[in-house]
């Protein structure tokens, strides 16, 4: 099933141009004068191999229902009645106006899942628009240029999961592809690991470091849920890659690491872990990627007890922003322990797309506010207004404070850690964006 993608906004922000944009051709009229589109212009609009049927709508104004402006305006409506999803366009350049968030509000109410999208991103002059939308309480925006092609990437990554949840499908994840990534060193087993998960000898083996230069991926299913399994290069040390080769599977591996949902960081576990393991795996946090930690060659350690405890204490030094992440011991040679992988894969990814919704949220704020206030600063009390999650994957929220740039670190630190613990969030990087605000989703006086 194809989604259907309304595009909703003022006048002159840029619909048109996007609309434009996503079909390929230049289908609907474009000008600076505003209010040239009024009908319904629908097309099928493409990002990638990500297809879909676009909606471009007339600019949205305030009018009286038998005007000419109010049939407009129930064109638009009607629009947003047929979309699983709507692109809220916004000027990065005007930023935003008392227009944009009467919208808004409407649109909130309406029911339909909105996608911010900041129009004419192109340059640094849209920097203030971009901070300026975040007041609309719609989620985290995506800055684009419609007219010099910019942020489409973005886009995509944005309209993704609505394609996907409505893809057919014969069970709950049949079509829903987990996209997982193995990362290690060189000569940690990560080949030999990709073989045994997927019953077969997919990939090539051997004790030389060095036998996969390029990234391979092998799809397969596990308890009916479709996986691509990508088998990397080892990442070594930048200083000693050195060879043309090496530097390109080097930046392939980290392309994989981009397209991965969840990363399996697989160590050597009769080795002590090196600084470069804790490198990669502070970088699949900064990455917002779901982390499973796997200690391969487990039947070769003798102190097993004391390898895990030295394991555990570098991970809450190295890695305090992913607290609770998985830790599983195996021996991918002989398969004892691998069994336990794939469910923890699938824990964590789950716990990666979760949604919390903002009534459940507040009530969880008040708590902990309660609990624990906020100190003062500068004998000023900081008020923590209101708190919504703007995205999943990873699981990103917006609180809205009288004073973001008073509030410690530490403070901040406090609110993650009760996201985490009080959701089910282990082993999840948070992201928690500090706002300076209002309720945005008070009524208006």
């Amino acid at each position: 099933m194809t989604i259907s993608v309304a595009i909703v906004g003022r006048p002159n922000v840029g619909k048109s141009t996007l609309f434009n944009r996503l079909v390929g051709r230049r289908i609907a009229i474009v000008a600076e004068t505003p209010g040239v589109t009024r009908d319904r212009r629908e097309g099928e609009g493409r990002i990638g191999h990500l297809h879909f049927h676009i909606i471009d709508t007339a600019g949205l104004e305030i009018a009286a229902p038998n005007t000419l402006g109010g049939r407009m305006m129930e064109q638009t409506q009607r629009a947003l009645d047929e979309a699983n999803v709507a692109l809220l366009l916004v000027d990065g350049r005007t930023g935003i106006t008392a227009a944009d968030e009467h919208f808004a509000d409407q649109l909130r109410r309406a029911g339909t899942p909105v996608i911010l999208v900041v129009n004419k991103c192109e340059g640094s002059a849209a920097s203030a628009g971009i901070a300026e939308s975040h007041a609309l309480g719609m989620g985290e925006p995506v800055a684009i240029s419609a007219e010099h092609n910019e942020g489409m990437a973005d886009l995509y990554e944005a309209l993704l999961p609505f394609s996907e949840e409505h893809a057919p499908a014969t069970g709950d994840n049949a079509d829903k592809l987990l996209r997982l990534a193995i990362v290690g060193r060189p000569n940690v087993g990560k080949s030999t690991l990709v073989n045994r998960l997927v019953g077969d000898e997919r990939v090539i083996t051997g004790p030389e470091p060095g036998i996969t230069r390029d990234s391979v991926a092998v799809k397969w299913s596990f308890n009916d849920r479709n996986v691509e399994l990508v088998d990397t290069a080892g990442l070594r040390r930048r200083a000693r890659v050195h060879e043309n080769i090496e530097k390109l599977s080097s930046k392939n591996t980290y392309v994989s690491l981009g397209r991965a949902e969840v990363v399996i960081l697989l160590f050597d576990a009769t080795k002590p872990p090196a600084k470069q393991d804790f490198s990669i795996a502070k970088t699949l946090a900064e990455e917002g990627r779901a982390p499973v930690l796997v200690l391969n060659k487990w039947d070769l350690v003798e102190d097993t007890d004391g390898v895990m405890r030295d394991m555990r204490t570098r991970l809450i030094d190295s890695l305090p922003q992913l607290k609770g992440v998985p830790l599983v011991t195996c021996s991918a040679l002989t398969g004892k322990g691998c069994e336990q992988i794939m469910p923890e894969v699938v824990g964590i990814y789950d716990r990666w797309n979760i949604r919390i919704t903002s009534a459940v949220l507040n009530r969880w704020l008040a708590d902990v506010a309660e609990l624990h206030p906020p100190p003062l600063a500068a004998g000023r009390r900081i008020r923590l207004r209101y708190v919504t999650q703007v995205k999943a994957r990873p699981p990103t929220f917006a609180a809205f404070v009288n004073r973001p740039d008073a509030l410690p670190d530490s403070y901040r630190r406090y609110l993650v850690n009760g996201l985490r613990e009080t959701f089910g969030l282990e082993g999840v990087p948070i992201r928690l964006h500090l706002r300076k605000g209002k309720n945005p989703y008070a009524k208006k006086k």
